[in-house]
């Protein structure tokens, strides 16, 4: 380290370790710590549970003292708490008999004892206004939200003008929409005052958006810091451009990756072939999956099968490609694209058994848009080429090759705008969506249930259009695998979609069909009550206006589990519209396994769903072949 990176050094750890207990039941949780902080960094520490990143923020707070190795804090050993270095808790821990106000005042009278009150009120009020919380400053904690509790205990903690924030997973008891609301609001704080922090958290995406540097901790007991990343995504940061830099995937997967495979002294895990991991992100027609794995279908198929929730789709992709996934539902234009994309690389090539659900998804814009008036796709378009240049509106869709990406952009096209030069189209995960929309970085968004829901519940969203309403009964999610790994494993291969079939077709049974919303409700991370509509076949669009009713989820009616060639024929051509893939790709091919869809549909008994496969075999395979 220079001379100049050494004098600016906040935070300084040397061979730091820490034991609790004695004799035989002693417990050394951290050894060996070593690490530097630079003045007004922002460092997150991610780790398993148990690991001691906590302990390891106590210390430098002063509330646990080391048993080994010094501790500084801008050149002064640390041996008890002080004002130089304030705690932020997950539990806000405001004193409920104070006014929000009061609270704050609190911790400012206690460490700006020569300041008037006069002007100690006045710094206490342009800290509430700060985080947002001047509106609230005469309430009591009893009488707002979670977040706003949190955002007074960052108040709090910033009114004793700390050299270091320290914060314990802030924003951990927190729903998702409230989480991201504060993330960006801490993210304008630390901005503008550029204060030295550490964090911990066990949110991945937490630690790249805030982020200078994501220490990575070992497994304990006698856990260190395995490693250290940069994060190099620019700044200042708002949660939307910093998803779609090209940097964000490849430093979030880094730490997916460390968290899923790092063991510190330890062999490494051989991973057991036997298990089945399938991969699904957080949507409501990800029932299929989850229906076969809680009603046994799976183990019944004689199979031992793992469900993997994956943040984006991009992340599921790459998961298949590298083979941690050996199944996934995939955006129904995704294989086709992909394949033209890697056609010089026989083992990506992506193959799809069957269709999983169609129609599901929505194009939602923002409430604050829709209560000027734009609640119609002419006046919403007309809006949108008004914009002054530089102004452009933005809408968010799921992934470039999706059913989303291509039902917007020819949505759009019929009111007469174009998406490619009137308005900006950027791929945001489907869980980020509504959080984006109510933050102001989204004007629309074209995304599945139940996040069209959720944004109307929120009060931020208005539903102007249903995929069921525009491109009634499309494909919209696959089942896929490799082919090469289907090639090696068609036993496998066909015993998982022998349970998918079956739980598609369960699901068309309304009795199963109602267990749905409590059997998502924990992995999407929404209520059942927002959930049930749209599998019931009913969007509410908002603003006071009537619920639209339709075959909005559809898993198995009749011969809806077949990807008929009529179909990829019309998604390949939807593609080249967009021009999708780019020039250079190979043809577009069909990706239906038919042959294993035919085999597996015929032990069934499924007569219609086996004479539509057997449509494959009397046609070429190439899309250009298959018009007639």
């Amino acid at each position: 380290m220079s001379e100049a990176e050494n004098k600016n050094v906040q935070i300084d750890l040397t061979d730091i370790g820490i034991a609790f207990g004695k004799g035989d039941r002693r417990v050394q949780v951290l050894e060996g710590v070593n690490l530097q902080v630079q003045q007004g960094e922002f460092v997150s520490l991610i780790g398993h549970s148990g690991c001691g990143k906590s302990t390891l923020l106590k210390m430098v707070a002063g509330f646990e003292v080391a048993t080994e190795g010094n501790i500084l804090v801008a050149g002064h050993g640390v041996s008890k708490p002080g004002p130089d270095r304030m705690m932020v808790f997950q539990n806000h821990s405001l004193l409920p008999w104070m006014t929000v106000r009061q609270n704050v005042d609190l911790a400012a009278k206690s460490v700006h004892k020569d300041m008037d009150r006069e002007a100690r009120i006045r710094k206490v009020d342009d800290m509430l206004e700060l985080v947002g919380l001047a509106h609230a400053a005469d309430k009591r904690p009893g009488e707002v939200s979670g977040g706003m509790k949190q955002r007074a205990g960052i108040a709090r903690a910033l009114i004793t003008e700390p050299e270091v924030l320290l914060m314990d997973e802030p924003f951990g008891a927190l729903d998702a929409l409230t989480r991201g609301k504060l993330q960006e609001s801490l993210l304008d704080i630390w901005e503008r005052h550029r204060i030295t922090v550490l964090m911990v958290t066990h949110d991945v995406d937490e630690a790249v958006l805030l982020s200078d540097k994501i220490v990575m901790m070992s497994n304990g007991p006698n856990a260190d810091i395995a490693e250290v990343l940069e994060v190099e995504l620019p700044r200042p940061r708002k949660r939307l451009e910093a998803v779609n830099h090209p940097l964000y995937y490849p430093t979030r997967n880094r730490v997916t990756h460390f968290l899923s495979s790092h063991r510190k002294d330890r062999p490494v895990e051989v991973s057991d072939d036997s298990v089945l991991r399938l991969g699904y992100i957080p949507l409501a027609d990800c029932a299929p999956l989850l229906y076969a794995k809680e009603k046994g279908l799976f183990e019944e198929a004689g199979l031992n099968v793992e469900l993997s929730r994956e943040p984006s789709w991009r992340s599921l992709s790459k998961g298949l490609m590298s083979g941690r996934l050996k199944g996934a539902m995939m955006l129904a234009p995704t294989p086709m694209y992909h394949n033209a994309r890697h056609a010089a690389d026989p083992g990506q090539q992506i193959k799809a058994g069957m269709v999983l659900s169609r129609n599901g998804n929505g194009i939602t814009i923002s409430s604050r848009l829709a209560a000027q008036g734009l609640e119609t796709r002419e006046a919403l378009c007309e809006w949108i080429k008004s914009r002054p240049e530089g102004q452009k509106p933005v809408f968010g869709v799921v992934f470039r090759s999706s059913m989303h990406n291509l039902m917007l952009r020819a949505w759009l096209r019929q009111g007469g705008v174009d998406p490619d030069v009137d308005c900006e189209l950027a791929v945001v995960p489907p869980p980020q969506m509504v959080a984006n929309l109510e933050l102001g970085n989204l004007a629309g968004m074209c995304v599945g249930e139940p996040w069209n829901s959720y944004a109307v519940e929120r009060g931020v969203g208005a539903v102007m259009q249903t995929s069921d309403g525009f491109w009634p009964r499309h494909p919209e999610k696959l089942f896929c695998y490799l082919d090469e790994w289907a090639k090696g494993n068609s036993d496998l291969r066909d015993k998982l979609l022998l349970a998918l079939m079956k739980s598609t077709a369960a699901l068309e049974n309304p009795a199963e069909r109602a267990l749905l919303p409590e059997l998502l409700s924990p992995s999407l991370g929404i209520p059942a009550a927002t959930l049930a509509p749209s599998l019931k076949g009913m969007i509410d669009p908002g603003l006071g206006r009537d619920d639209w009713e339709g075959e909005f989820h559809i898993f198995s009616a009749g011969d809806s589990t077949v990807f008929k060639a009529e179909e990829e024929l019309w998604l390949g051509e939807r593609l080249k519209e967009e021009g999708l893939p780019e020039d250079g790709a190979a043809p577009l091919q069909s990706v239906f396994d038919q042959p294993a869809f035919q085999r597996v549909s015929s032990q069934l008994g499924l007569s219609g769903q086996e004479s539509m496969a057997r449509t494959y075999l009397e046609s070429p395979m190439p899309l250009e072949t298959l018009r007639s």
